[in-house]
């Protein structure tokens, strides 16, 4: 599907969404529908999550989210971060009970975090304004920066950033700073033209969540998810985002160990953490990979992803569960997908990371509600599978018809990633595989490999492989009568949106 046209449907959710709220509920900011339209003024939303039955991740976690959130605290990075481009970072934030806030990004040279090259300090307000109907079971906001200062770690690195900004912002502000000392950026009387010429942006405080990981053996973990940072950086200082990075954790509340915690909330603009060095993990793709959590990706979707590889065929397979909701308690559609893949070389943009070419030769989907299945019964016969034959819960192979244009899908169909494998602060192996591009468009050719990862799926050794739910609300907000109608419509167009993302292979 083309982005046009995905735009377009999108355009058609947000007209229709504000019907529903204005005919339906006439709910107040924080009513926000996370699942079948349940919220309460300060929701909890709640949800059990099993990564498999497997011998060491036997621990169930039930997750809490509150809306609105509490930001208050100080969330740090618990790794080196990967920004598309790539930029290499970690960041310490903190929010005051007085709506101020203070952010610290330190940006590095390489991947491994250990070798600094500036960092940004930001400081600025926050106010939480309601309950997203874009990206369900979050919250928007609105910030206003009011300072943002620069510290230099090397003259390499004030050359390097020098030869990106324009001659303006050199000689202004780049040309007279000193490593190691402080220098001012951006005031509240100046413009952001040096700012925008250097990618930055904190328009990923536009949408936020925070959830609460509560584990059988009594600890909490405390995640604050900020917006997602766009693909493209052309589009990243006006991207309004619709999907999360990865979380950053709450200093008092984190996972344990976490050596990397400790060390960028006791660093400062300058007194950047350098990382320990993590050990290499030699890439091995054999086994059964599951995603960790409910994942939230832009533009409204919201899926878990379940892959199988066996090396010495060099086959894979991908199930990929998209759900109508955050917590991933209200199944829309499932799609299989099988192919090939050979492993190429070392990317040389990410140490560690290795390129790949996969090759999908055969689609399956399943409609796991009547309104996918409405919508796929609506396509011509012989372009998407048997037309008029979709049922809920019923497989159709998308494979003799050479895939569906409807939802985006052609065979067969080549894309051009790239994985990373790490180890968790328990020792077990993570697999990170390339990001996918903001505007929905395929990695179809080398240029667009990814630079940068999705979410890291863990591996599934034996025994139960599905993930499990269960989740509950405090609050059910009901419908006037009369709204129905437009409650289907949205998910319908809904629907058309959400399958035109169905490029995730």
């Amino acid at each position: 599907m083309s982005s046009g046209r995905l735009s377009h449907l999108l355009k058609g959710v947000l007209v229709l969404l504000p019907a529903v709220i204005v005919a339906g509920t006439r709910s107040k900011l924080w009513e926000v529908p996370t699942g079948p339209f349940t919220s309460s003024s300060n929701q909890t939303e709640s949800l059990q999550w099993e990564h498999c039955q497997y011998r060491h991740l036997k621990d169930r976690v039930r997750i809490t989210a509150d809306i609105p959130p509490r930001l208050d605290g100080t969330w740090v990075s618990t790794r080196c971060e990967v920004r598309p481009g790539p930029e290499f970072l970690t960041r310490s934030y903190t929010f005051h009970s007085h709506r101020h806030f203070q952010a610290l990004q330190h940006y590095y040279t390489e991947s491994s975090c250990e070798d600094p090259a500036y960092s940004l300090t930001i400081r600025g307000k926050i106010r939480l304004l309601q309950a997203s109907w874009i990206t369900r079971g979050a919250t928007e906001a609105e910030h206003h920066l009011s300072r943002v200062g620069i510290v230099l770690h090397s003259v390499a690195a004030k050359q390097r950033l020098a030869s990106r900004l324009p001659p303006a912002c050199v000689s202004l502000s780049i040309s007279e700073a000193v490593p190691g000392k402080p220098y001012e950026l951006y005031n509240s009387r100046a413009g952001r033209a040096c700012l925008a010429a250097m990618g930055f942006s904190v328009a990923e405080m536009g949408l936020l969540r925070v959830e609460t990981q509560h584990h059988s053996h009594g600890g909490e973990v405390r995640e604050l998810f900020l917006g997602d940072i766009h693909t493209d950086w052309a589009q990243r200082t006006q991207h309004r985002p619709t999907g999360y990075q990865q979380p950053l954790q709450n200093a008092m509340h984190h996972i344990h160990p976490c050596p990397v915690c400790a060390l960028v909330y006791r660093s400062s603009e300058q007194r950047p953490p350098v990382l320990p060095r993590a050990p290499a993990v030699p890439l091995s793709l054999a086994g059964h990979w599951v995603s960790q959590r409910c994942e939230t990706r832009p533009n409204v979707l919201f899926l878990t992803r379940d892959f199988t590889f066996n090396p010495s065929q060099h086959v894979w397979e991908g199930v990929y569960r998209h759900y109508l909701d955050s917590a991933c308690s209200q199944p829309t559609f499932t799609l299989s997908a099988l192919g090939h893949y050979a492993q190429g070389n070392p990317s040389s943009k990410l140490s560690g990371a290795t390129e790949f070419v996969f090759k999908v030769t055969q689609v399956k989907v399943t409609a796991m509600d009547e309104s996918t299945a409405k919508l796929l019964n609506g396509t011509r016969p012989g372009k998407c599978g048997r037309a008029g034959d979709w049922r809920v819960g019923v497989e159709q192979d998308l494979t003799p018809t050479n895939g569906c244009p409807m939802l985006g899908i052609k065979l067969p169909h080549k894309e051009y990633e790239l994985f990373k494998m790490e180890l968790d602060h328990r020792k077990h192996l993570l697999l990170f595989t390339g990001e996918r591009p903001t505007d929905g468009s395929s990695p179809d050719r080398p240029l667009r490999r990814p630079t940068s990862f999705q979410a890291p799926m863990v591996l599934c050794s034996e025994g139960e492989t599905r993930p499990s739910f269960s989740t509950f609300n405090s609050k059910q907000v009901q419908l006037a009568s009369g709204t129905a109608g437009l409650e289907k419509l949205v998910l319908l167009v809904f629907g058309s949106a959400l399958c035109g993302w169905l490029g995730v292979y």
